[in-house]
């Protein structure tokens, strides 16, 4: 088994990555389907909050740009990222706190769902994202296993 450790983000490729989510965001906001999946890696995996997987790109591409025209029409992304470790100079996972809304941008604090980007660099040197987890957060059943296993809270929040 290969043990990977987490290292000490570089500054340059921290910004490039954070630039990337943004980028994936802004195409988000101009419902552009196109646009978003030019943020993935050809073979990218992507999980949404209700439990679809999509392969690919080109599926996530397609997904979205129907999606966009009509359950998520007219909607933004909000995310705040958590984290950013990276896994060798190419491997970085980014873990953020999301949303998808209307009108005015929700504050971080209410932000519903818990994201996880698993962002690589290919040989181009352009870092794409190659894997995405979305999962809706239980605030209330947090809140309640926190009160009654406040060892379950974790260690970053205690």
């Amino acid at each position: 088994m290969i043990a990977l450790t987490a290292t000490t983000a570089d500054t340059a490729d921290t910004a490039t990555i954070h630039a990337l989510i943004e980028r994936a965001a802004q195409a988000w906001g101009n419902m552009d389907g196109a646009g978003y999946g030019a943020c993935f890696t050809p073979d990218a995996s992507y999980v949404t909050w209700v439990g679809t997987l999509y392969r690919g790109r080109a599926d996530i591409a397609e997904a979205h740009q129907v999606l966009f025209s009509k359950f998520l029409k007219g909607t933004r992304l909000a995310e705040m990222t958590v984290e950013t470790r990276f896994y060798g100079p190419d491997t970085a996972i980014v873990n953020t706190r999301g949303d998808v809304y209307k009108g005015k941008r929700p504050a971080d604090s209410k932000l519903s769902k818990a994201q996880t980007y698993t962002v690589v660099r290919g040989n181009d040197g352009e870092w794409l994202i190659a894997a995405f987890q979305n999962t809706k957060r239980k605030s209330l059943m947090e809140r309640i296993s926190f009160k009654f296993a406040p060892k379950t809270i974790p260690a970053a929040d205690r």
